[in-house]
């Protein structure tokens, strides 16, 4: 039986079994789509709740363009993260990030679709290519630098 695109891989709970952040700074609520360390998708549904639209901007809500670019980045780290056999004892440290673009603003009710690719990975350190789209129009790109370290 051939699987949706839109099928859960990774819900939330085991999201949080793979990465260590937690409210309300855990930017990924599922993965849909996951070939270990080639390509990933994740799911972020952006809420009128969220804590930064307080102040970013009062009146006209957007997220911010750090947040998305975070979002992509924790994808990622579930990508990569997914891999180790004690993912608990491990971190993802951003390390870079080039020819990031912001094509357009993310609003409350928005749904996040970050698609993450692998294009290279050299232990410890990895680079990712990354879009994010709303109703399949490009919000955000760049490429992402990581590096894999054990945690202490």
């Amino acid at each position: 039986m051939e699987k949706k695109p839109e099928e859960v891989v990774l819900d939330a709970i085991a999201i949080q079994k793979i990465v260590p952040h937690r409210y309300p700074f855990l930017l990924v609520d599922k993965i849909i789509e996951l070939v270990p360390m080639k390509r990933i998708v994740g799911i972020k549904n952006v809420t009128q709740n969220e804590p930064f639209f307080l102040g970013h901007f009062p009146g006209h809500p957007i997220m911010p363009g750090v947040l998305i670019i975070e979002a992509m980045a924790q994808t990622g780290g579930v990508m990569l993260l997914n891999t180790q056999e004690n993912p608990g004892d491990k971190l993802v440290y951003f390390t870079g990030i080039e020819h990031a673009k912001f094509r357009k603003p993310v609003r409350p009710g928005d749904q996040l679709r970050i698609e993450m690719q692998m294009i290279k990975f050299r232990a410890p350190i990895c680079k990712m290519a990354g879009q994010t789209l709303v109703d399949g129009q490009l919000v955000c790109e760049a490429e992402l630098s990581a590096a894999l370290v054990d945690r202490e």
